[in-house]
């Protein structure tokens, strides 16, 4: 499996003029969907998923990192044969860079920092109705609603969404609990298949202890949940957290 780490500079104000233009989101920006339809154009469908987008307060420029299995050249060629211009003003593609991430980056037992920006949804097997509200069999709903409606004892969201990154992980790695937290949360409208869906957007700091490299190169190329090709489930990786 080839797998590379693509770091791509974008202009914001020029990204947006680009989405309303198009009209993605029917009055509602989503920067997710923008990015998944112009990033499908410029280099092909599937070729940068998962993505994350990274913007500094106040910001006009963003850096946009995203797992792919080709090189920063080849990616480069591709843009630059079939880019129109307004897609260029957003990309700067001189500035498109990439380093190789083969399975034996890593080895079995190596314990790796992550900053993961997450949709922690889960699909109902059975329709679920409450007092409070009522869903399809089949919908898609917050991990940590879906468990608060089935008991009369909530857990805190932290330990939900926790659960529900580790089940998602293994066996390829393992989360270590006790230095990984739920570092940001937001309800997040997003738009999907021309509807508007409201979910949750978490973003969890952590560390994993590698199990099997191969897998863990495969889910890194995947990436972890829902949503995955609009801006959500790509593992940044970082030094480890210190234990306490």
């Amino acid at each position: 499996m080839s797998l590379h780490l693509i770091e791509l500079p974008l202009q914001l104000s020029d990204l947006h003029g680009w989405a309303g233009k198009r009209g993605f989101g029917k009055g509602l920006f989503d920067e997710g969907l923008a990015l998944h339809h112009l990033l499908t154009e410029v280099f092909g469908p599937g070729l940068l998923h998962p993505f994350r987008l990274m913007v500094a307060p106040r910001a006009t420029r963003a850096t946009l990192y995203a797992y792919g299995p080709q090189p920063a050249e080849a990616l480069r060629e591709t843009a630059k044969s079939v880019t129109l211009p307004g897609e260029r003003a957003i990309l700067d593609l001189d500035l498109l860079r990439s380093l190789p991430r083969p399975p034996e980056t890593w080895h079995a037992g190596q314990r790796l920092g992550f900053d993961l920006r997450l949709r922690p949804v889960v699909r109902l097997a059975s329709a679920l109705t409450t007092e409070r509200a009522a869903f399809a069999k089949g919908a898609e709903v917050d991990a940590f609603l879906a468990e608060t409606l089935r008991n009369d004892h909530a857990r805190p969201r932290e330990e939900v969404y926790l659960d529900w990154l580790a089940k998602r992980l293994s066996p390829t790695a393992e989360l270590e609990r006790e230095t990984s937290r739920l570092h940001k949360f937001q309800r997040q409208v997003v738009v999907r298949g021309g509807r508007r869906i409201d979910g949750p957007d978490a973003t969890i700091l952590g560390t994993l202890t590698v199990q099997d490299p191969q897998g863990f190169a495969e889910r890194l190329a995947r990436g972890i949940g829902r949503h995955r090709a609009y801006g959500y489930g790509m593992v940044l990786l970082r030094p480890p957290q210190r234990r306490r």
